[in-house]
């Protein structure tokens, strides 16, 4: 059952990466390589997967009131 598996899951990276280069795009070599990255400023450090922004576009979005349940702590 195993070995079933590990072949579709073969078989499914295989038809992936044939598509890929079909559309020229750029896929990493391992699915381990995927780096997360800011959507508004692409930094790839700081980075908050709930938002999928980085910290800083966070903070200035956050200020400014536009990311929707975020308030500035005040105590």
């Amino acid at each position: 059952m195993a070995t079933t598996a590990k072949e579709a899951k073969t078989r499914k990276s295989a038809e992936a990466m044939t598509q890929a280069r079909n559309k020229k795009v750029k896929v990493p070599k391992l699915a381990v390589r995927h780096r997360n990255r800011c959507l508004r400023c692409g930094r790839p450090r700081g980075y908050y997967r709930k938002f999928q922004l980085c910290r800083v576009c966070f903070r200035q979005l956050s200020l400014a009131g536009e990311v929707p349940g975020v308030v500035k702590a005040s105590w």
